[in-house]
């Protein structure tokens, strides 16, 4: 997308917000409930527009996704490194977020606007924990594809992409090149489409402040606070040790060398959002400041910033767990166990792009049976304050990335000298 290659958009797009929030909380608070009913509708359209976009943009993006990893043969050990990689920084990531949202539990207690009037639903119950693992995995595979896409069957959706895309990897090349070509340009469409929706970000947030402002009450900004909290606390733990502990065994590397190499594409990550739109600089980082060879970095970050999002895929979990308990739910083992697989499919399905992770929110409330307009309510309320999540997020999810550049190439038998840990001295 043109508009993404630009950070000045997405700094714009930050003041917008920033000053949406001071006027809808002005408004709400104000000019009561009247007022706040005449500009609410702004912050609904603008939920609506997101749901719009979930379905095709997650099976797109995971389609994409898969396909450019391709077959074993033809990357071979590289390939399998790399995924390996992801699915393991991705899983290690949801973990610290569900014991942190347990631990902290910071939906308990809340209380959001409209939610007595709006319709509770009753949370998917697994029919036990043998039963469990083959409910899930037939929920992958939908009977009628057409029939997962027509009712938003996000787990059918999903498995469907994957297996569109493992098929797409190992057709002939001349169908392979063509189906890629169409499946890219759809991809790109469809984030196009979710960055018209984006820009009108500043508005709804303005209506959905604007409501939240007529009603906040100390237990709700409580509760919001230690949300908060508890994500960036969450996120500053993977960053700040589980990473790091990864560059140290398994690459050999020091992790400050690391992270001075990538100071610019975290700074860039940090200020615009979007993965996509650093990918450039992370490129930059881990090939000419990192030492990484072009064969691995051109493969690692620009598959990374489709399929490896470490932040998005924590937020997913602990955003989910919250809006559970502010609803009165006690999520069972096996239903967290369902949004920890889950929040790793839609965190893949994620699009480089600011609030990208909020829009697959909806897929994993979906899989426990969540989807209803009570939570709707609540991810509204928490897209008024996700501007600075998503920017938290969207830079760990470029030092994952980076992380995963350099654990692949020194598994290639890569040196890095500008990486290397600094030997204690001899006496």
């Amino acid at each position: 997308m043109q508009t993404e290659t630009s950070g000045a958009w997405y700094r714009r797009l930050h003041n917008q917000v920033l000053l949406a929030m001071v006027l809808g909380a002005a408004v709400g608070l104000a000019g009561g409930p009247a007022a706040a009913d005449k500009v609410g509708w702004l912050g609904t359209v603008f939920v609506q527009l997101l749901k719009m976009v979930i379905v095709p943009l997650v099976f797109f993006s995971v389609a994409t996704g898969v396909a450019s990893v391709g077959t074993g043969r033809d990357l071979g050990r590289l390939g399998l490194k790399t995924l390996a990689y992801y699915v393991t920084t991705s899983l290690a990531a949801i973990f610290v977020g569900q014991l942190l949202v347990n631990a902290i539990r910071p939906g308990v207690g809340a209380s959001f606007e409209g939610l007595a009037s709006k319709t509770v639903p009753q949370v998917a119950q697994p029919a036990g924990a043998g039963q469990f693992a083959l409910d899930l995995l037939l929920r992958f595979i939908p009977k009628n594809p057409i029939e997962a896409f027509a009712g938003g069957e996000m787990l059918g959706i999903i498995g469907f992409a994957i297996f569109v895309g493992v098929a797409i990897s190992h057709s002939p090349i001349q169908v392979r090149d063509r189906a890629k070509t169409a499946f890219d340009a759809a991809f790109e469409v469809m984030m196009t489409l979710t960055g018209f929706a984006i820009k009108v970000l500043p508005l709804g947030v303005f209506g959905l402040i604007a409501v939240a402002a007529t009603s906040a009450d100390a237990a709700t900004v409580r509760a919001l606070v230690k949300y908060v909290v508890t994500i960036a606390l969450g996120l500053a733990i993977h960053a700040g040790v589980t990473l790091p502990l990864l560059l140290i065994v398994l690459g050999r590397v020091s992790p400050r060398a690391h992270a001075r190499a990538m100071r610019d594409a975290l700074l860039t990550a940090f200020s615009t959002s979007s993965s996509a739109a650093t990918m450039p600089v992370t490129l930059d980082g881990v090939e000419r400041r990192a030492g990484v060879s072009k064969r691995v970095a051109n493969f690692v970050i620009p598959v990374g910033a489709t399929v490896n999002m470490d932040g998005t895929a924590l937020y997913e979990c602990v955003g989910v767990i919250f809006i559970a308990q502010a609803l009165g739910f006690d999520l069972s083992a096996a239903q967290q166990a369902t949004i920890v697989v889950t929040a790793l499919a839609a965190s893949i399905g994620a699009a480089g792009i600011p609030s990208a992770g909020l829009v697959m929110i909806f897929i994993v409330l979906e899989a426990v049976g969540l989807a209803g307009e009570a939570a709707t309510v609540i991810v509204g309320v928490m897209l008024a304050i996700d501007r600075p999540l998503d920017m938290m997020r969207t830079a760990v999810n470029i030092w994952s990335d980076s992380c995963g550049a350099v654990i692949v190439a020194r598994s290639e038998g890569e040196e890095l000298p500008a990486l290397a840990r600094p030997r204690p001295a001899v006496r």
